[in-house]
């Protein structure tokens, strides 16, 4: 049997959960689709996935498989079109993820505009707070703000944010404005989950920073629901400089204590590393590294 027919197969079976959704995808039998899968783990020497009449899961051998399964699907497909003469022509399904608020509020224009100047191009935009395994999942292309941790990934530096306290003028009037991190123990906190671990917020430089325990009043793991909490003169909460730019300009939001809040976070676009980078990411890579740096270096 080809192996590299069984290396498709295994993905869509990954993927879709089940045989008979990754045969229905491929527009095989489900025998085909279970003859696949034998072979390969025949191959393998173990079994890829634990399968009952009620149950298909992904074993440890699987699971390590899939992401070489899915660099050698990439790579020959990117080899085909290079060989084919479509190298420069960016086309095909390009899938971006980013975290929710500022994929809302400074990527998906940027995708939009992507995809009016390549029109053989369609996407997807994922937008969740959590970090996403790029192999894992079938993403092209993230944006990740923080330190990156060591991976088989290209990062490309777009710019850094800023992490920022915010007040509504209104609760400052009524409280009074912190001097020092240790005042804020007297004040209403509002914690957005994302920047906020261990009810703790630290302030300096990484090297030498101190944290300071409170205790929130209001917590909420949505980044804009805690802005408008604090805009509505509930307490202080944290926010990252691009989604609290422009209150601050209208003076809805006051910034506080700039001379303790941490240093920047950088900010990348990544994407998994192959031999031929395909057209499409490195399309928009290109295309949106310069503006989204814009859109970084105006907060």
């Amino acid at each position: 049997m080809d192996r590299f027919h069984e290396i498709q197969t295994f993905i869509a079976v990954a993927d879709a959960g089940s045989f008979a959704k990754a045969g229905a995808r491929l527009r095989l039998s489900p025998p085909a689709v279970t003859r696949a899968i034998s072979a390969l783990e025949s191959r393998l020497g173990a079994r890829v996935f634990n399968r009952s009449t009620r149950s298909l899961t992904i074993t440890d051998v699987g699971q390590h498989f899939l992401e070489s399964a899915r660099r050698i699907v990439a790579d020959l497909e990117a080899a085909e079109r290079e060989a084919a003469g479509e190298i420069a022509a960016p086309q095909g399904h390009l899938t971006i993820t980013a975290s929710v608020t500022f994929g809302r509020m400074e990527l998906a224009p940027v995708v939009c505009s992507f995809l009016g100047e390549h029109p053989r191009v369609t996407a997807s935009v994922l937008l969740v707070d959590r970090v996403v395994s790029l192999i894992e999942e079938g993403i092209d292309v993230g944006v990740r703000i923080g330190s990156l941790p060591d991976s088989n990934l290209i990062a490309k530096r777009i710019g850094a944010v800023r992490r920022l306290l915010v007040a509504s003028p209104d609760y400052l009037a009524r409280r009074g404005t912190p001097a020092a991190p240790a005042d804020l123990k007297s004040h209403s906190i509002i914690a957005f989950t994302g920047l906020m671990s261990g009810r703790e917020w630290r302030f300096g430089k990484d090297s030498g920073s101190k944290g300071v325990a409170l205790s929130p009043a209001f917590e909420i793991n949505d980044a804009l629901a805690a802005i408008e909490a604090a805009e509505r003169g509930h307490g202080v909460t944290m926010a990252l400089s691009y989604m609290v730019q422009e209150k601050i300009r209208r003076n809805k939001l006051v910034p506080l204590l700039d001379d303790s809040v941490p240093p920047p976070w950088p900010v990348h676009l990544v994407y998994p590393q192959a031999r031929i980078v395909a057209p499409k990411v490195r399309a928009f890579v290109d295309f949106a590294a310069p503006r989204l740096g814009a859109a970084l270096a105006r907060l």
